[in-house]
């Protein structure tokens, strides 16, 4: 048990400075303070390898600092990425990587795993609560929050998709040793 929370927590480290170093220098605007995210892609591949904590606190933590290099921290939009790695992760023991191939049938979940949390973070969650924090106006922030979830969904649905296919690879799966 020790030893899996020292790795939850190192890969947390990793994955909340890996959100700032990628959001700050890979960040390609598309409208009004929403931008083409490839952090994103890292944290789903966390989220699925360690977990739900993981999945959360590496986006949170990330965006949280990166928020606060880049000018202002936007708590509902912070709280949504923590969200996005806990739904993705919650479905890491359904995709078990680290004990069976990741096939098509794996793909397939985790893509519609991760559609349906973007649809949910991005479509509803970040949207209410830039109306509810901020008094935002919610036609503006329905619009962002849907080209958002959009742009993240295709950018998991191919970087996260191919980080795990790539990490599948390394792992030795289970019954495909054999004795001589």
């Amino acid at each position: 048990m020790k030893n899996n929370s020292i790795k939850a927590v190192v890969a947390t480290g990793i994955g909340a400075a890996l959100f700032v170093i990628i959001g700050i220098f890979i960040n390609i605007p598309i409208f009004a303070n929403t931008s083409i995210q490839l952090q994103y892609a890292v944290q789903a591949m966390l989220a699925v390898i360690f977990g739900p904590v993981v999945g959360f606190f590496s986006g949170f933590i990330g965006h949280v600092i990166k928020d606060m290099l880049s000018g202002g921290i936007w708590w509902s939009w912070e709280i949504a990425t923590g969200l996005l790695g806990l739904i993705i992760g919650l479905f890491a023991g359904r995709i078990a990587i680290e004990k069976t191939a990741f096939n098509s049938k794996k793909m397939i979940l985790f893509n519609a795993v991760q559609i349906i949390a973007n649809v949910i973070v991005w479509g509803i969650l970040a949207p209410l609560g830039d109306i509810v924090i901020y008094n935002e106006p919610a036609q503006k922030v329905f619009t962002q929050g849907l080209l958002a979830g959009i742009v993240n969904a295709l950018t998991i649905g191919i970087g996260g998709t191919v980080l795990l296919a790539v990490y599948a690879k390394t792992r030795t799966q289970s019954g495909s040793l054999s004795k001589d």
